[in-house]
């Protein structure tokens, strides 16, 4: 006895429909990211290679722009900065999101409140976030931090005003508004580790370090991989943190790429020069995405 197959119209009508179902619920959010992202991005790359003049015409000048703003010396410590905020952010956003995700690890209610609680920063408005820590980094000793370290002798510090602290001033910062998401994303991970294998480990007196090592390190370093991809997307893009805490200053000292750009595009109006910045960093960001991808998957067949 065989099967026959329904290839009637009707049949392949009620397919095509089913097919189209997903679409039609994708398509808003498609159409907003093609008209707000996508087309934005291909009129930057375009623009790149113009000398923008408004009201005269752009000029075509090709690569010219690249070659400006790849040897302007500003621009190179500003990518300077950018690596020394970006790595120092990523790492330590992902130790303290690790120690915070074991300390908090549970079922119990109040573990869940508490992860509420550290997860604000996370969802609170970056602009606010950086607000309050100009607060907190008040230079005088009326300011919070520098009323702490007055109470132990230390006296004040010019926490953003000194170009040797604001850098990793502005870090800090980072690290506090990283690490809570960091957190999730390894709980996630933490929840799928084998627990007869800790009460093996305990068994064979297992020390703490090697049964991270050993037992929660492996289990969760899908997650890590993550984690590790997000950081350095992040770290190179890094903007609101310095915009609003040091506007680049002082003395340049926490320029990064994505202030330089602006700069260029809305100060010195070199929109050309800014859109060409903002096309090497696309560049640089997929570079790094597809190289993190790939080594993680690498280390994953391993």
């Amino acid at each position: 006895m065989t099967a026959t197959i329904d290839t009637s119209p009707r049949r392949r009508g009620r397919s095509v429909r089913k097919a189209l179902v997903p679409w039609l619920f994708l398509a808003p959010g498609l159409l907003l990211a093609l008209v707000f992202k996508f087309l934005p991005m291909g009129k930057g790359i375009w623009l790149s290679f113009f000398k923008v003049r408004p009201f005269l015409g752009d000029k075509w000048v090709g690569l010219d722009n690249y070659g400006r703003v790849l040897g302007d010396h500003r621009f190179q410590d500003a990518v300077g900065h950018t690596l020394v905020l970006g790595i120092g952010q990523s790492v330590g956003a992902i130790v303290v999101g690790f120690v915070l995700a074991l300390l908090l690890e549970g079922q119990a209610r109040s573990l869940k409140i508490m992860r509420t609680a550290v997860f604000l920063p996370v969802v609170t408005a970056t602009a606010v976030v950086g607000e309050m820590w100009r607060l907190l980094y008040y230079p005088t000793s009326d300011g919070v931090i520098n009323s702490v370290l007055g109470f132990f002798g230390l006296g004040t510090t010019q926490f953003l005003d000194n170009p040797d602290t604001a850098l990793w001033s502005t870090m800090a910062m980072g690290i506090w508004i990283a690490a809570p998401y960091n957190m999730v994303i390894i709980l996630a991970g933490l929840a799928g580790v084998d627990r007869s294998l800790y009460e093996a480990a305990a068994m064979d007196g297992v020390s703490l370090r090697q049964r991270l090592w050993y037992v929660t390190y492996p289990s969760i370093r899908p997650a890590l991989g993550i984690v590790l991809t997000l950081a350095a997307i992040r770290g190179l893009r890094v903007f609101t943190e310095v915009y609003v805490l040091t506007y680049g200053g002082p003395a340049g000292s926490t320029e990064v790429w994505m202030t330089r750009a602006y700069t260029l595009g809305f100060t010195r109006n070199d929109i050309g020069g800014a859109s060409a910045a903002s096309v090497v960093l696309l560049c640089v960001t997929l570079l790094l995405t597809v190289t993190v991808n790939y080594l993680r998957k690498r280390g994953d067949v391993r």
